[in-house]
């Protein structure tokens, strides 16, 4: 690997990583503390949407991590942002929670599905037929086709759930059109995170626990990439992929020694 410059940036994915099934990772608390300690810049990079930062702050709080709603930088944040560059106060018909519809609210795009420029489709644990069907009826009619992430599947307390990726490929096989996503694996999520925190590449660090969508996210925005074998990709499937980490530790706790 290249030399790089020391990592004065710390940008992390939550689940597999900093949480797992809604408790903290060990050691993650006591990496988030010396990252903050230090003054080194950090942000939580998730493909959730269907929570606003505040309410994962709150989420994450309870697990006994305190990472404030400023910290967090979500896949709905990055869709309203990429939407409000494209087309500011757009219209759009949205299949998502809070997290996504108060994000567009907030860059004042106006939600309906009366004739609108983009159909957005986000996470929800209720995916309605009815919803589905409008949105292919609107695709039909030309409405461009936006999804805040690929994720096929989320998890639950009961199983694998079908997510956003998953629904996007029907909506995509009913109407031959394919959608773009915002979200990890798009360097795009990724730049757009380094702005927030008013990072260089050369000096930020991304942490994730898969390599489909963490890894190569950071690896293709100029990151440092760190695997975390805390979450969904093990040891010995990294030599499957056509690209590789910048190093592999078994969790945060092993990161703690690089913050300066």
């Amino acid at each position: 690997m290249n030399e790089r410059m020391p990592i004065e940036c710390w940008l992390s994915d939550m689940d597999g990583v900093l949480v797992h099934e809604g408790k903290p990772v060990p050691g993650a608390e006591a990496f988030i503390a010396k990252v903050v300690d230090s003054g080194k810049r950090f942000l939580v990079l998730t493909n959730n949407s269907i929570y606003t930062p505040r309410d994962l702050s709150a989420r994450l709080a309870a697990a006994g991590l305190n990472i404030g709603p400023e910290m967090i930088w979500t896949s709905a944040l990055a869709t309203a942002k990429f939407l409000n560059d494209q087309r500011p106060h757009g219209t759009a018909y949205v299949i998502g929670e809070s997290g996504l519809t108060t994000a567009l609210h907030e860059v004042g795009y106006i939600l309906t599905d009366l004739d609108p420029e983009y159909v957005v489709l986000g996470e929800t644990r209720n995916y309605s037929f009815d919803q589905i069907t409008r949105a292919v009826r609107l695709i039909e009619r030309g409405a461009r086709f936006i999804c805040t992430n690929p994720d096929p599947i989320g998890p639950s307390q009961e199983g694998s759930l079908p997510a956003c990726g998953a629904v996007a490929a029907m909506i995509t096989k009913a109407t031959g059109v394919e959608p773009y996503f915002v979200g990890k694996p798009n360097p795009l999520m990724m730049r757009s995170a380094i702005r927030q925190v008013a990072g260089h590449s050369e000096s930020t660090a991304m942490i994730g626990d898969r390599m489909d969508t963490d890894v190569v996210a950071g690896m293709e925005a100029g990151l440092e990439t760190i695997l975390v074998l805390t979450g969904v990709t093990r040891r010995h499937e990294v030599e499957r992929f056509p690209y590789r980490p910048s190093r592999i530790v078994d969790s945060v706790a092993d990161l703690i020694d690089l913050i300066g």
